[in-house]
């Protein structure tokens, strides 16, 4: 585990936290650019609905762009392989939070919780989905069996979903400031980490052991 000093802990390489940005300003222009679309108040206020379209189409399209990229970073893979394993340990810290336990020892979690991977891979579906139904709206006929009625259906109901979901996350976000401060500099105090990922900086402190040795 790479540190600055005794007291911070690395948790994000650059490229994980320009992926994060990036994925999440396109996030953020795919979301404006729907409401001046869907709410017909807004649509009056900013019109240029045809920039409007244009600018909300590229942007999912460019969406999926930045983790792709990403994939060069080997930082960025690792923590993908621990985000898809859900381990004993998750569904620990699921029975916590239903129960309302908030202490280190209830919640155990490595470097992301039960909580953040269920979140990446609701969100990483949601986007493929979103992306599915709009390149079926923009090309007509591109699934004849699937009419552009429904899909129209499926985009929008899904789009005020992740709305929400996004609003949650944000919300979160902005009531742990040390989360923040991780994924804006890539850095974190050892006490944060050692409270609310303590599997992690153990398995991170075993591995560097190792690797000295």
């Amino acid at each position: 585990m790479r540190s600055e000093s005794s007291g911070r802990v690395r948790r994000f390489s650059v490229a994980e936290r320009w992926i994060h940005r990036t994925t999440g300003w396109l996030m953020l222009v795919c979301l404006a650019t729907a409401a001046c679309l869907y709410l017909g108040p807004l649509a009056q206020l900013v019109g240029r609905r045809h920039l409007m379209v244009t600018l909300h189409e590229w942007s999912g399209i460019c969406l999926p762009l930045p983790f792709l990229l990403g994939l060069s970073s080997r930082a960025f893979r690792a923590d993908l392989r621990r985000i898809n394993r859900f381990a004993v340990y998750d569904h620990q810290w699921l029975r916590a939070v239903r129960d309302r336990r908030t202490s280190p020892e209830a919640r155990p979690a490595g470097k992301f919780n039960a909580g953040q991977k269920l979140y990446a891979g609701w969100i990483a579906g949601a986007v493929l989905v979103m992306m599915f139904t709009g390149l079926l709206m923009w090309f007509m006929g591109l699934v004849p069996f699937i009419s552009r009625t429904s899909a129209i259906f499926v985009h929008d109901l899904l789009a005020w979903a992740i709305t929400f979901v996004l609003l949650g996350h944000i919300r979160k976000a902005r009531q742990d400031p040390e989360a923040l401060l991780g994924m804006r500099t890539g850095y974190v105090s050892r006490t944060w980490a050692q409270r609310h990922h303590a599997r992690w900086v153990r398995e991170e402190h075993t591995s560097s052991s190792t690797t000295v040795e």
